[in-house]
């Protein structure tokens, strides 16, 4: 398979770069990826913080990611391939801490001062699959697979989700430290880096990070095809699904019964996520309807911990597959909801935004980037939810989604229902009594 090295300015320039904003290290080279301003690849939640290890480990040695647990919704470890597929997680709550409880497991004290792990880096495939998008009683040993690809290159990402208010991007503590022992000696900092090659360049496939733009232009604009395609009224909404099916979505060679897939963009294993694409010739204002599904509540640094339907759940603009970028998104806690659970969201660009979309008047907007899809079209962009480690009884989430015919029927009250509105009907089809 044809391997390129994805080359990126922000790679080149990474320590020595001045205003370059978010802590990293001589190991956690790549990031913070985020939505604004430094790299912002993959699809990153606005609201999370990602970053990548690229390395090799040495012949006969052992390496150990050494940490403490995040003020946060959520932390992972996850391994990929070099076509951005995941191949094993690691989530917070499998992680049994050197002493004290895992602030992430039902009912512990979040805030506890005992927040140290030690993990297990294997450069092998594992045997077993461990379960991923629910949670799960399975343990993990401590202990992560990050098998080695082409030039004997292993990668990791490392996630925070939701760093608690003032905390900063790391959720309020350090980024996890490697430690490598080979030949009975215990290799620290910058030791370990020069060891392990962490500096070298990331070879992945072409399509590892994104569809290259050309190609994108062409599916996304076929003459045969109406000026709106994709994007329909009401949208339509496609679960994670493989290249091929993606690609059908342009092409209308669409499988209605294609299976949930991982997929690739380095997606997060505790995720699933639900897309449409939308175009505003349909409408200058998305409107969606749905129920909210509920969440921990922990950004305001809150005392325990307590499971819910979901561990987070959000939803963001994206521009396109071209360029896998994120405008903005929305976590939970900041979507309004009514006595009954529902939420009523907006969508559109900043010009035309409604004036009832403000939280005094109980309706959630999320603004689309004004160059729309990034790469030719201002009017298209990708609304994407994702929801985190659903509950084993909730039978609604997205990870509930086998096949994409059962979308709507499985989600119930929780499928995204939507409708493009001009702005004058959205201000009079939802009615505000507050004066802001």
């Amino acid at each position: 398979m044809k391997k390129i090295v994805l080359l990126l300015l922000t790679f080149q320039i990474y320590l020595s770069a001045e205003g370059i904003p978010g802590p990293r290290d001589c190991f956690w080279l790549r990031g913070p990826h985020s939505g604004d301003p430094y790299i912002n690849l993959a699809y990153p939640d606005s609201n999370v913080f990602y970053w990548a290890a690229t390395f090799t480990t040495p012949e006969d040695s052992q390496l150990f990611l050494e940490g403490e647990f995040p003020f946060s919704r959520y932390m992972s470890l996850i391994s990929y391939d070099q076509r951005g597929r995941p191949v094993e997680s690691l989530s917070d709550y499998l992680i049994v801490p050197d002493a004290g409880e895992n602030p992430y497991l039902d009912g512990s004290p979040r805030l506890n001062t005992d927040r140290s792990y030690r993990v297990e880096i294997l450069n092998k495939s594992p045997l077993l699959k461990r379960e991923t998008g629910r949670m799960t009683r399975s343990g993990s040993d401590n202990k992560l697979h990050v098998p080695e690809y082409g030039p004997k290159q292993q990668v990791i990402i490392y996630r925070i989700y939701l760093p608690d208010a003032q905390t900063g991007p790391t959720g309020g503590v350090s980024l996890p430290k490697p430690v490598l022992i080979k030949d009975g000696k215990t290799f620290r900092g910058n030791e370990v880096c020069a060891l392990m090659n962490t500096s070298q360049q990331l070879a992945i496939t072409l399509d590892a990070a994104g569809l290259p733009a050309m190609v994108y232009r062409e599916l996304a604009s076929q003459a045969s095809k109406p000026i709106t395609w994709p994007a329909q009224n009401p949208p339509m909404w496609y679960i994670q699904l493989d290249r091929q099916s993606l690609i059908g979505i342009y092409t209308g060679e669409f499988n209605e019964n294609a299976p949930r897939s991982t997929g690739g963009f380095f997606p997060n294993l505790d995720n699933h996520y639900l897309r449409t694409i939308v175009n505003r010739k349909h409408g200058k204002v998305l409107v969606i309807r749905a129920k909210a599904p509920k969440t921990p509540a922990t950004y305001e640094g809150n005392d325990f911990f307590k499971n819910s339907e979901l561990r987070y759940w959000s939803v963001c603009s994206n521009q396109s597959f071209g360029n896998t970028r994120v405008n903005d998104c929305l976590f939970d806690e900041e979507i309004p909801v009514d006595e009954n659970g529902f939420y009523t969201l907006m969508i559109s660009k900043l010009k035309d935004r409604p004036r009832n979309a403000v939280t005094s008047c109980g309706i959630a907007w999320l603004p689309i980037a004004e160059d729309g899809d990034g790469v030719f079209d201002d009017d298209v962009a990708i609304v994407q939810f994702r929801h985190m480690l659903a509950a084993r009884d909730f039978n609604n989430s997205i990870q509930s989604v086998e096949n994409q015919a059962d979308t709507q029927s499985v989600m119930k009250a929780y499928f995204p229902n939507g409708r493009y509105l001009m702005p004058n009907q959205a201000e009079s089809f939802f009615p505000c009594s507050v004066q802001d």
